[in-house]
């Protein structure tokens, strides 16, 4: 296994899966944020959107995510697909994606009809201060990212586990970085035991010279006494012949 982890290659793939991971979680997770916290409200001129019904279809798909531009309602024509409050009939309370089919000119303003592009009757008209703004398109990756989050095997396969790979792989070299700094440390502590045996079995031959100098010495010592006490008797000897 750490022969498999050192390896550069798998190395190099696993940094690769780690990257493209962490860019889809950042960019799903701001497209998440940016729903949940903005509650449907203009950020810098834009919304963020997910289609949820096939009323729009082939143009846009259920689970489409799509962004709306903030628009000046003068502007908008026949042909422009765009997102709105709905007011009246089933449509009441939805925020409505479809696309303007005619514009009339009223007393008090524009009135816009509109229609999904997949539905076969109209939507009931509307008014200027209706409309949300324009759409400008799906959101690259992101929408790509958000059909395979709702998509049970997409998910599961292209997601959770290189997800899972990773993370394990992670644990795997954790593991074994830890039980190799743990065979260093052992072997540290051989070497200092190996040092400080070494060093008891120097002291106790020095201690051993020591004693073996003393002994030496002591009887070296005696030696010499002794061959004192014997030139002292000859002496006393001569003495002793030379008054007789």
């Amino acid at each position: 296994m750490r022969k498999i982890l050192d390896n550069k290659f798998v190395k190099m793939g696993i940094n690769i899966i780690e990257s493209i991971l962490l860019v889809i979680i950042c960019l799903y997770l701001l497209f998440v944020v940016a729903q949940r916290i903005g509650n449907n409200k203009s950020i810098f001129g834009y919304r963020v959107f997910t289609v949820a019904s096939s009323s729009m279809e082939p143009a846009y798909m259920i689970n489409d995510v799509v962004y709306v531009k903030d628009v000046d309602v003068d502007t908008l024509k026949v042909g422009d697909d765009i997102a709105y409050n709905g007011t009246r009939g089933s449509l009441e309370g939805k925020l409505v994606s479809h696309r303007i089919i005619k514009i009339e000119q009223g007393s008090t303003g524009r009135i816009f009809f509109t229609q999904g592009v997949n539905n076969e009757n109209p939507d009931p008209s509307i008014t200027e201060d209706q409309i949300v703004g324009r759409i400008g398109g799906k959101i690259p990756i992101i929408n790509q990212i958000n059909h395979l989050a709702k998509n049970q095997y997409g998910f599961f396969f292209l997601i959770f586990c290189p997800l899972v790979l990773v993370i394990s792989l992670e644990i795997a070299e954790t593991v074994i970085r830890i039980k190799i700094d743990k065979e260093e440390l052992v072997d540290i502590n051989s070497n200092d035991e190996d040092d400080s045996s070494t060093e008891e079995l120097e002291k106790e031959k020095e201690k051993e010279t020591t004693v073996s100098e003393v002994i030496k010495e002591e009887v070296n010592e005696k030696k010499n006494e002794g061959e004192k006490e014997s030139s002292n008797l000859k002496k006393d000897v001569v003495i002793d012949e030379e008054i007789i």
